[in-house]
């Protein structure tokens, strides 16, 4: 027996806010304390690669490691060579921004607001075309090996990075 109702579309789920596990990348602003060494301490931006120049220890490569990671990372870099016994601090000052395209008003790249939804970034792109799907967007995540696009509701978090493509309803 044959049914004349397509099956329901499946909508993935996003994952949540960005928190302690966010993994660095290209384009994220970051502030390194390096206690009592007023010259080591500052604000980094990652570059294209994730790299970052620091005084002493030259280029360090903090793409996809959490901030913990970096924090250990250039204790373990400053310790031998340079500072007895160092305490370093690390903080995400910015996030990449992410990148909207499709049937928007202003397809482009925006800074990323952690909280903020699919609908959220939709708006301040100016808003459906009149040729917008309204219900899904899909989403490609940064950093993703695969470059699997994911199909998510418009009340979904967006992440760091991610590529939203607004598509056009068929009718």
């Amino acid at each position: 027996m044959f049914s004349s109702l397509a099956p329901a579309a499946t909508v993935e789920t996003a994952d949540g806010p960005v928190d302690e596990n966010y993994r660095l990348g290209p384009g994220d602003s970051l502030e390194v304390n390096v206690f009592n060494q007023a010259e080591l301490s500052g604000e980094y931006t990652l570059d294209g690669s994730g790299r970052f120049s620091m005084h002493l220890i030259g280029q360090v490569d903090a793409n996809g490691m959490t901030a913990s990671d970096l924090e250990v990372e250039l204790v373990s870099r400053l310790k031998p060579d340079y500072l007895v016994n160092p305490r370093v601090s690390v903080s995400v000052l910015s996030y990449r921004p992410f990148y909207i395209i499709g049937e928007v008003g202003q397809p482009s790249a925006y800074p990323f607001v952690d909280g903020m939804t699919y609908l959220n970034a939709i708006a301040i792109a100016g808003g459906y075309t009149y040729r917008a799907k309204k219900d899904i967007v899909y989403v490609t995540r940064a950093g993703d090996p695969d470059e699997e696009e994911l199909r998510l509701g418009v009340n979904e978090r967006v992440q760091p990075g991610d590529i939203i493509r607004v598509d056009e309803r068929m009718f």
